[in-house]
């Protein structure tokens, strides 16, 4: 089924108007499509959404990663039914909190305590500042293309131009002071020596290393990550793993269990929240116990404080979703999922002589249009940017939905799903070289 503009409702087209008026860029500012094909979610379940006009598209974007049960799960919903008539949030510390908590720390090898938050862009920026005050140090390392949400620290050589050299950052959004780069090293992914040459360098300014174990969708190169994690070990730097996306995604004990190396801290979101706004920093409980005003010193405590942290009403989707991912074979489900679109659209792409990268794990993985191998931010940079939106909108076109870069199987993902998706992929691929 083919959606466009002359498919869209006059009930549509007019919300899509206010939203022009009444939204920055007509948008939340996550997403952006062509504006002939501009869409209004109405609703979803299971693997597929519908927009306002009633088409349906086989969802790969699945929120960005937090659906991994699909859309309106039964027992997440009827978990969240239940919670709301408990009441909404309470600012005190509730129960659902406490036993979350208890499940992150039996699931995630490196927690010990864990500290709610509302978003990804929070708990990254949190556990930076927790590093800081436990190792009264103010330098930051992080990789070049890493994203660890939208706080100042973090949007530093998320998107740099590649004029300046490393570890030198570059700001990739208006409005962050120029300070701020004297504060952030950055390094290149998977290269090892740059980023001991680096930590050797600036070891004793630093506060803490933090990565994306798996960066976007590029895989971590044999050795990188227990490399990084003997470095920062040796001069015992907090080594943090941004697994908003990874955690409960790769494993249920997330990149750490997938991967077999475990890092200091890390912080989590998207999945164990069942979709709700709910994120965490787990970590040693000597780096954690910073929060503790009780414990730390005045000069190192972290007032960290939020009317939503650890919201109930996020706590009992979360609790809900995490039993169900600890049934046997899910994880198994879900990466034969994503291996079937994965080796199809290798399959499709050579096939139809398009060159092409395949980058990521089975559970979350995309293409980047070029002949050269693609390991890093400046490697991915170099693809055809304009294949890529020629892709995903060709993809839209047939109903099928995938972000800018990122396919995100779930457990609900069907059959029939993955054969659409390989019907519009065979359909797609002989229109990219046009």
């Amino acid at each position: 089924m083919t959606q466009s503009s002359s498919q869209r409702t006059a009930g549509e087209k007019e919300l899509l108007e206010k939203a022009r008026r009444l939204l920055p860029g007509g948008t939340l500012g996550n997403i952006t499509v062509r504006d002939d094909l501009d869409f209004l979610v109405r609703e979803g379940r299971g693997s597929r959404i519908w927009d306002v006009s009633g088409n349906e598209y086989v969802d790969w974007l699945m929120g960005s990663g937090p659906m991994l049960l699909g859309h309106a799960h039964p027992a997440v919903v009827e978990a969240v039914v239940k919670a709301v008539e408990q009441g909404s949030t309470f600012f005190a510390t509730n129960e659902r909190a406490v036993l979350l908590a208890e499940e992150l720390i039996k699931a995630v090898p490196c927690a010990e305590q864990v500290r709610f938050t509302t978003s990804g862009t929070d708990a990254c920026f949190i556990a930076m500042r927790a590093a800081r005050a436990y190792r009264n140090r103010e330098k930051v390392l992080k990789f070049e293309g890493g994203f660890h949400g939208t706080s100042d620290y973090a949007l530093m050589s998320v998107t740099p131009s590649g004029a300046l050299e490393f570890p030198q950052g570059e700001a990739n959004s208006g409005g962050i002071p120029k300070a701020l780069q004297e504060l952030m090293l950055i390094a290149p992914f998977n290269d090892l020596n740059t980023t001991e040459s680096i930590i050797n360098a600036h070891h004793d300014e630093m506060a803490a290393v933090i990565v994306e174990p798996l960066q976007r969708v590029f895989a971590p190169q044999p050795g990188f990550l227990q490399g990084l994690r003997d470095i920062t070990a040796r001069y015992e730097i907090p080594l943090i793993f941004d697994e908003i996306v990874t955690g409960f995604r790769l494993a249920y004990g997330g990149a750490q269990e997938f991967y077999g190396v475990i890092p200091d801290m890390c912080t989590v979101g998207k999945i164990m929240g069942g979709g709700y706004p709910l994120a965490a920093v787990l970590g040693r409980a000597d780096i954690l116990s910073m929060f503790d005003q009780r414990s730390a010193s005045s000069e190192e405590w972290i007032n960290q404080m939020g009317t939503l942290n650890g919201n109930p009403i996020a706590c009992a989707a979360g609790l809900a979703t995490l039993e169900i991912l600890r049934q046997p074979g899910v994880y198994d489900r879900i990466h034969a999922t994503g291996k079937k679109v994965k080796d199809a659209l290798v399959r499709i792409l050579a096939e139809n002589q398009v060159p092409a990268q395949m980058c990521g794990e089975n559970v979350v993985f995309d293409v980047f249009f070029t002949d050269k191998p693609a390991i890093n931010y400046r490697d991915g940079s170099l693809a055809d940017g304009q294949m890529m939106a020629r892709f995903n909108a060709g993809l839209l076109e047939r109903g099928i939905l995938k972000g800018t870069q990122k396919f995100y199987p779930s457990l609900v993902h069907t059959e029939e799903d993955v054969e659409r998706t390989i019907a519009a992929f065979e359909e797609v691929a002989p229109t990219l070289k046009g």
